[in-house]
């Protein structure tokens, strides 16, 4: 791994918060991700699964993780199993980890082959009667490929019919959604990156720029900086390319006088950090735009301002729109007419504002968290309004990352990242 180690701590009172909320006489089993093949002898980057990382660290393919609170021997009730390691392996791959290290990096105590792993499992279940199973159950995931996890449990259900199933996804929804203060450091960490990546464009972006050669700059400083990359497929979309939310095909040339919406974030020990910014490819705003673009930050920061523990997520969003709508009146891209005879089902504000405010961010991007419940201290969510207009040839988002408070106003993880048009004007053109 090429980002610094995370204190143990983080893992083992992860696991403990787990198990305490597992049934009398139940084991859970959580499977590292696979390594997909792209063809012929080629593969893609290996990604581990988020769940096993919260739970233990390993940042290593073929690794399992079984956690049984009762076990009759105490060795048995955190056991990691993992790849043994070779000469081979070691000239072809690199080194696994050894059972010092995964103890290192873990906390887990007891670490056994993989090539052992049926008959120690084998003994484990004959000694308890439930099994908790890891499924994705995040309200946004579409899941077409097979994972290493639904084919261990394909397994578990021919092998060992008799026993009870309960599901991993409830309890880690709510624990993943309130992020420890060792995470908030490493997201933090992320979010320092993304800071320099972005005031590394800032210096870079003239007419006549491409979308993907600002793709490249925000990737030159990722890397160097320890990062993996982007957290997720970053947008650069110039013009009117940043009226279409998904746009990521970043291959325009941005041209004088036109607006660049800039959605990225570096991924840093497997947490994501989610900015989005809009710059000036000129390094000077329009009147009009700086208008909208001054609208757009009154609504990020008071949005911002309602994410206090026991709010209710829905309700947040309505307030929202009511601020968005008191904008859009403002900039006469809306009247009166226009809210009064509004359909309730899609607000007149939704033709200039049609995505979500905010999401859960942590190991994912869009992190879990279960929306139905209140809003905790230490939940980190995006806020990320947005004025779209076509006809005028630029959207407007802006993003920043926080995390809710026990009290007073959220804290901003990308405080330091520059967002008021002026001293965006201001550093492009010093």
């Amino acid at each position: 791994m090429r980002y610094q180690a995370i204190n143990n701590d983080l893992f083992i009172e992860n696991r403990k918060n787990f198990m305490a909320q597992m049934r009398p006489s139940s084991l859970a089993v959580f499977n590292s991700n696979d390594i997909y093949p792209t063809g012929a002898d080629s593969t893609m980057p290996f990604q581990q699964d988020k769940n096993i990382f919260y739970l233990s660290g390993v940042d290593q393919d073929q690794s399992i993780l079984v956690l049984f609170p009762d076990a009759p021997k105490p060795e048995h009730r955190e056991i990691l199993f993992l790849t043994e390691t070779n000469e081979h392996i070691a000239v072809w791959e690199g080194e696994k980890l050894d059972k010092e290290k995964a103890l290192e990096i873990s906390g887990v105590k007891t670490v056994y082959w993989l090539k052992d792993f049926k008959k120690v499992f084998h003994e484990l279940m004959a000694q308890c009667d439930t099994i908790y199973i890891n499924t994705n159950e995040h309200y946004r995931a579409n899941v077409e490929t097979e994972t290493r996890e639904a084919r261990f449990n394909k397994w578990i259900t021919e092998a060992y019919p008799a026993h009870q199933r309960a599901k991993s996804n409830p309890i880690l929804q709510r624990l993943r959604a309130v992020k420890h203060s060792l995470e908030l450091e490493v997201m933090q960490a992320a979010c320092k990156i993304t800071e320099k990546g972005f005031k590394r464009i800032l210096d870079f972006v003239k007419p006549g720029v491409w979308e993907y050669e600002i793709e490249a700059e925000f990737m030159h400083e990722f890397l160097r900086n320890r990062s993996r990359g982007f957290a997720y497929t970053p947008i650069v979309a110039s013009g009117n390319n940043a009226n279409v939310l998904h746009y990521i095909e970043n291959k325009a040339q941005c041209k004088a006088g036109e607006l660049i919406l800039l959605d990225v974030g570096a991924e840093y020990a497997n947490y994501s950090s989610d900015m989005s910014r809009t710059i000036p490819v000129s390094g000077k705003f329009t009147k009009r735009q700086k208008e909208v673009y001054n609208s757009v930050n009154k609504v990020k920061d008071l949005a911002t301002q309602l994410l206090v523990p026991g709010a209710d997520w829905t309700e947040y969003h309505k307030e929202v729109g009511k601020l968005m709508t008191s904008e859009l009146l403002d900039l006469k891209l809306l009247d009166k007419a226009d809210v009064q005879n509004e359909n309730p089902e899609w607000p007149a504000y939704k033709k200039y504002f049609m995505h979500g405010t905010s999401h859960n961010i942590g190991l994912d991007t869009h992190d879990y968290g279960l929306l139905y419940e209140p809003l905790k201290a230490n939940m980190v969510f995006t806020v990320e309004p947005g004025i779209y207009i076509p006809d005028e040839g630029f959207g407007i988002r802006l993003e920043d990352d926080v995390v809710i408070q026990e009290q007073g106003e959220p804290l901003n993880l990308m405080a330091d990242i520059p967002i008021e048009a002026d001293e965006i004007e201001d550093l492009m053109n010093k």
